[in-house]
């Protein structure tokens, strides 16, 4: 990040309105209209309490995170919101909120400190102040990182309610960790970042600045990916100088907050995470992790070198009295063996540093490896003998199922046979008396009617007969009357001419 010189306050003082914080009504769900700041629109549970308040953060009349405040603590408790394509942070004027500290102020967003001190009642009472951190070791550091944004002039997020005590070198090293992590880590891995949903928190400790605004034990960092395959990661960093961003995971990293806590709504669908995706995104943390390890190395070293330089000078002989001469004979003898035992001091500590630095890794990862083990091992153990509690507590269920099944269905025949039987007698007694001498008379009237089949076949043979005979025998008597007229008339004839 390299912070740039500070916008006038005149140039400032034009973009105010464009500026709007809104605080939450109790009546409201959830964030209102930047729910969409979290994953399923629902904000974490378990971390809510009375004296938290709710706010919406917009700017140029678009919602750009959500905040959850502590007005006890003086410090953000979390703040949610979407990866945008990171750019240059550019410094802003520290802007507060009006309606924390007197709920009935005129002001409905955002304004500076200096015209707030005349215009809002108990200013400072509920939220942190800028001159809380005058003359102090500690500097406003921003939760949700104001390089995370490179869309406008990252006014939003200069709000000190998005801001907590932090060093200026850990604040410096949180900003890198968050910027590498994004670019590199966590948007490359997610759709380039459209479907990432982030949430940075800080847990307070019992130190205060200045007695009033609460100093984190650590802070924190939970993304959640939404896109098809995809996971759920969390980081912490102590607010120990020594102390490198620790990688987890979030269920691991809600043991840590308040009994409870869910920061995503089912786990970030949990079940369906792409295993494959988390072992690619922590070889980048890996190297996060690394690069910070380095810039520590060069800040330690630079150090160093200047607390050798200043025990030096202090040890430097101060007698007055001794020759021009030896001096510049004993510096030119001295400093190739000053030098040179320099150079080998360097040398033994940047070895030994690497060596702890790659003992340190190796035996965290081989830690982290058999914990991973352990925890699965345990968690298979748990869910095999869960698995045969819960077949060992059905079978008397089933039994009993299978019981109420059999009675059912036996119940159900003698129904039907009730039915059946019901119905039966309902049928009149002649009805019954026909049918059962039905076959009675069928059988009988066989042969009645075989033998008027006989009879009918007789008949007709008889009929056929007769009408032969009596064809024939017309014949005949026709032949007899033609032949006996033909007879005739010869014989008449043959009288006649006698």
């Amino acid at each position: 990040m390299r912070p740039a010189s500070l916008f006038p306050f005149g140039s400032l003082f034009v973009f105010f309105w464009l500026v709007e914080g809104r605080i939450i009504g109790e009546d409201e769900a959830g964030f209102a209209e930047c729910n969409k700041f979290f994953y399923e629109e629902t904000p974490p549970e378990g971390l809510a309490e009375p004296f938290h308040v709710k706010i919406c953060q917009k700017y140029k009349g678009k919602e750009r995170f959500a905040t959850l405040y502590s007005t006890q603590e003086k410090i953000p408790v979390y703040s949610a919101f979407r990866y945008a394509v990171s750019g240059e942070s550019r410094e802003q004027g520290w802007m507060i909120e009006p309606q924390i500290d007197d709920p009935n102020s005129k002001f409905g967003e955002m304004i500076t400190e200096a015209d707030a001190v005349n215009s809002v009642d108990n200013l400072g009472s509920k939220q942190a102040l800028s001159t809380d951190y005058l003359d102090s070791d500690y500097q406003k550091g921003q939760l949700y990182v104001s390089s995370l944004n490179s869309d406008d002039f990252q006014v939003a997020t200069y709000t000190l309610t998005n801001a907590a005590p932090m060093t200026q070198s850990l604040r410096e090293r949180w900003y890198m960790n968050v910027n590498s992590l994004m670019d590199l880590a966590l948007a490359p891995y997610c759709g380039n970042g459209d479907d990432l949903y982030v949430i940075a928190g800080a847990v307070p400790s019992d130190r205060r600045v200045k007695d009033k605004v609460s100093v984190p034990d650590f802070v924190w960092l939970a993304a959640c990916c939404a896109a098809p395959g995809g996971w759920s990661m969390g980081f912490i960093k102590h607010m120990r100088d020594g102390d490198i961003i620790e990688d987890m995971m979030v269920k691991d990293l809600e043991k840590l907050l308040p009994s409870g806590t869910q920061l995503f709504q089912n786990n970030c669908g949990e079940a369906d995470q792409d295993t494959e995706k988390m072992k690619k995104i922590l070889e980048m943390v890996n190297h996060v992790q690394d690069e910070e390890r380095m810039v520590q190395a060069k800040s330690s070293s630079s150090q160093l070198s200047s607390s050798q330089n200043k025990r030096s000078a202090r040890s430097l002989p101060e007698e007055a009295d001794e020759s021009g001469l030896l001096r510049t004979i004993g510096g030119i003898v001295a400093t190739p063996f000053v030098k040179l035992f320099q150079l080998i001091y360097y040398l033994v500590v940047g070895i030994l540093k690497n060596v702890l630095y790659c003992l340190w890794y190796i035996t965290k990862q081989f830690i982290g490896i058999l914990e991973n083990g352990v925890d699965r091992m345990c968690s298979a153990t748990v869910s095999y003998f869960m698995a045969i509690g819960e077949e060992l507590v059905s079978i008397p269920w089933k039994v009993v199922k299978v019981i109420v099944k059999i009675i059912r269905a036996l119940l159900r025949i003698l129904c039907c046979l009730l039915k059946t039987t019901c119905r039966i007698l309902s049928i009149p007694i002649r009805v019954l008396v026909d049918i059962v001498s039905f076959p009675m008379y069928t059988v009988c009237a066989i042969p009645t009617v075989l033998k008027d089949i006989a009879v009918g076949l007789g008949g007709t043979f008889y009929l056929l007969l007769d009408t032969a005979f009596g064809t024939i025998g017309s014949l005949f008597h026709v032949l007899f009357s033609v032949c006996k007229q033909i007879g005739f008339k010869v014989s008449y004839d043959n009288s006649g001419e006698l």
